[in-house]
């Protein structure tokens, strides 16, 4: 728009500036493992663990790839901003570059508002179910030689899990919640009955709004302090003397106020799959087009198409107080 205001070229660049400086942040490449598609729908038959070692007698064992798997269909998803031409011509306060760049947050936020609905819908078939044909988080998953296995715990699976208020846990007892979680995840068997996570050592904890003050001491502070006094935090004396990473994270798209959840993030593979097809894009309808001559607007519209799914259910483990 030459000299009366912002045009195209200035709005799509300040637009794909910000979704890479916001693209630098975030959990989502923590939980989710990121696919390249180039079709409409990708089947994935990789879960499930490989063979285990076994004493050479006679010939190789082969072992396939498994016969079903877990299919996870692109879907296309955009948000579109209308800009009033006279806006744009007497805009001197910077505020159009504010709204562009909200609108590259949001397009760039979508990967976690889209794998937020797995997690927060994992207890049910409503996102689809997981590739032993289980919910994602279940009392009941079993593959092969595993045993039966749950990653969704109440307080009958640990008792650290009864606290006072469940909406409200204090940092000792989130610390020892915490603790037991990661502790059961170590027990999590492959289908060849063989330990998941013998290996792990980098968690992320996934915590509500309302338990955003006690998870971060539970998880970072050295000393805990409870009505019966005070000890050192075993997640940060296991961070210094062995290696361990335990991190939280707030979560205000979770809906469940009295569970938090624990991922594993140094696996090979991820506890969620983020699937994308095609990455954020940005088209205009701005100066000379038909649209701003009958509705002196500019339209500019984001574009992401993508899905997400379950990979692995035992790189994460689902707690709820009581």
């Amino acid at each position: 728009m030459g000299a009366t205001g912002i045009g195209r070229r200035d709005i799509i660049g300040t637009f794909f500036a910000k979704v890479e400086e916001y693209s630098t942040t975030g959990w989502g490449d923590l939980v989710a493992r990121t696919f390249n598609s180039d079709q409409a729908s990708e089947i994935y038959k990789w879960l499930g663990m490989p063979p285990a070692m076994r004493e050479w007698r006679g010939g190789r064992q082969a072992k396939g790839i498994r016969e079903d798997g877990v299919t996870i269909v692109n879907k296309t998803w955009e948000a579109t901003l209308g800009l009033p031409v006279d806006w744009i011509r007497r805009d001197k306060t910077g505020q159009i570059n504010i709204r562009i760049s909200e609108l590259a947050q949001q397009a760039v936020n979508f990967k976690a508002e889209l794998l937020s609905l797995f997690i927060d819908n994992g207890g049910g078939s409503t996102y689809g179910l997981c590739y032993d044909g289980q919910y994602f988080f279940d009392t009941d998953h079993s593959t092969g030689n595993s045993g039966t296995q749950t990653n969704h715990l109440v307080a009958s699976d640990a008792a650290s899990l009864n606290v006072g208020t469940a909406t409200a846990p204090t940092t000792a007892e989130l610390n020892a919640a915490i603790g037991s979680v990661i502790q059961h995840m170590f027990g999590f068997k492959d289908d060849n009955g063989k330990p998941m996570n013998a290996n792990a050592k980098s968690f992320l904890v996934m915590l509500p709004t309302n338990m955003l003050n006690a998870g971060v001491n539970a998880v970072a502070s050295p000393i805990v302090y409870s009505s019966s006094g005070s000890y050192p935090n075993a997640l940060t004396v296991a961070e210094t003397a062995i290696g361990f990473n335990v991190r939280a994270v707030v979560n205000p798209l979770l809906t469940d106020t009295d569970a938090f959840v624990v991922f594993r993030t140094d696996a090979p593979a991820s506890a969620l799959i983020f699937q994308e097809e095609e990455g954020i894009t940005i088209s205009a309808i701005a100066e000379g087009s038909e649209h701003e001559f009958k509705n002196n607007e500019h339209l500019y519209g984001a574009k992401r198409i993508c899905n997400a799914g379950y990979g692995y259910w035992q790189y994460a483990c689902k707690a709820t107080l009581s």
